[in-house]
């Protein structure tokens, strides 16, 4: 079996470039390149500690378990490099539980689409695979490529929430999109 078939085995999600399979502990090295990078994580306002890095994986691991899907490991088909995560989480807007689409990378794959496709990739499989209506992204206000990245995949703002995290308070856009000819929900 060649490293791309081994490679797909796991997947849960394919594009062009990308695989997108669970998460394992084996992973942990590349978390810590994303998680514990500043730069990476500014929406965030800090780099992730050893524990929070290690509690990140564990709660991915709890949602496979419980929700069926979480953030996954978005690998590069051709290299079998890990570039980042990116997948589907339930997430609190407006007193629910919604689904959104998700993805952190690491930095030196920024700016080369894989954000874009993968989550291209994870609104597919949530309309055409979960059968879900609509998705969302929660955007905190001050990461323009985010939202851009929303933008290009048609997602349209829906609303505003401020998350409190480490005593701040961070002003979000909920961006939307549909399944194809479905209505317009939320």
């Amino acid at each position: 079996m060649d490293r791309a078939a081994r490679l797909g085995a796991d997947a849960v999600v394919e594009t062009e470039r990308l695989l997108l399979r669970p998460l394992t502990p084996a992973d942990r090295g590349d978390l810590c390149e994303i998680l514990q990078d500043k730069e990476t994580m500014y929406a965030y306002e800090h780099a992730f500690s050893d524990e929070e890095v290690d509690q990140w994986l564990q709660n991915q691991l709890r949602r496979y378990r419980e929700e069926g899907f979480g953030l996954w490991a978005a690998v590069d088909r051709t290299s079998g490099e890990m570039v980042g995560q990116i997948g589907l989480t339930l997430q609190d807007w407006d007193g629910r539980r919604v689904p959104e689409v998700g993805y952190l990378l690491k930095r030196r794959f920024w700016g080369m689409g894989y954000a874009t496709e993968g989550a291209r990739g994870c609104m597919d499989y949530a309309f055409e695979r979960l059968g879900l209506l609509w998705v969302c992204s929660i955007i905190r206000d001050n990461n323009l490529p985010s939202q851009r990245v929303a933008q290009r995949n048609g997602l349209t703002p829906r609303g505003h929430l401020v998350k409190h995290y480490y005593d701040m308070d961070m002003p979000h856009t909920v961006w939307c999109a549909w399944r194809p000819g479905g209505e317009e929900l939320p």
